[in-house]
């Protein structure tokens, strides 16, 4: 299980939300606001060779406040270019600008859905301008009674394709790998959804990059998640780090990836 950074950008600051419940009317649950800005955080991962991080933009596209995150975003890039990946307002037109601000990816899920269904069109398009190799497929997903459900637009709108085992391996053909949140559990800080992770854990074999992102608070979360994706999944933690205000370490998160690692646990 691999480390994975994340900076997510909401008003033009670098902050931890309880992603459950973000709006385009505003946040209800904020965790954290740093005083550092997209640099700070670009800078720290690039000095602690941490590769293969998300910066995500909160705000919707087209608004003021996109363009102030963008901006944190640009200075992100800059600081660790080559080593960190994008998403939020990215679409066919303007994908290809990403890659050339220094971002490895473009991470995808609103513009490949319209009206909760996907659009194949618009996928092949992505593909098209960027390739498959720098493209990343976000299947955040709430879990319902019919299982989960991908949702976009923020997490705001439920679409109506599953995230199970049929959904993980077509879409697999058509980006480099997967970024899913658990979107009941992000940013509380009160354990993982154990059963999306035996689910990605399950179809995942180590060839195909699967991030899970949602919940972890503690040590023992993170050996939870280990158990229950069967050690196959990368992980990326935000509200519970101590450089986002919580009370885990990095350098201890790190030591301990690396000890399981190195033990083949």
């Amino acid at each position: 299980m691999r480390f994975r950074p994340c900076i997510d950008i909401h008003n033009g600051c670098v902050k931890q939300i309880v992603g459950g419940t973000l709006s385009d009317s505003g946040v209800s649950a904020t965790n954290f606001v740093a005083g550092e800005g997209g640099a700070f955080y670009g800078g720290l991962y690039r000095d602690l060779e941490l590769p293969g991080g998300h910066i995500i933009l909160l705000n919707p596209a087209g608004t003021p406040e996109y363009d102030a995150d963008l901006k944190v975003a640009r200075d992100a890039l800059s600081a660790y270019p080559g080593g960190l990946m994008i998403g939020g307002g990215v679409n066919a037109e303007n994908a290809a600008d990403f890659l050339e601000m220094g971002a490895t990816h473009v991470v995808v899920t609103s513009y490949v859905f319209r009206n909760g269904h996907i659009d194949m069109d618009r996928l092949e398009r992505l593909i098209h301008e960027v390739g498959k190799e720098h493209l990343v497929l976000d299947l955040s997903c709430r879990n319902t009674e019919e299982g989960y459900r991908i949702a976009t637009d923020r997490w705001q709108l439920l679409t109506e394709t599953a995230v199970d085992a049929d959904t993980l391996q077509m879409f697999s053909s058509y980006a480099d790998e997967y970024l899913i949140h658990a979107v009941d559990v992000e940013g509380r800080r009160q354990g993982i959804d154990s059963k999306l992770a035996a689910l990605l854990g399950n179809w995942a074999d180590g060839s195909f990059p699967v991030t899970y992102a949602g919940g972890v608070g503690s040590f023992e979360d993170l050996e939870l998640l280990r158990e229950a994706g069967r050690d196959r999944l990368d992980v990326t933690i935000g509200s519970a780090l101590d450089i986002f205000g919580g009370d885990m370490k990095l350098e201890e998160v790190l030591e301990y990836l690396k000890a399981n690692r190195r033990s083949g646990q």
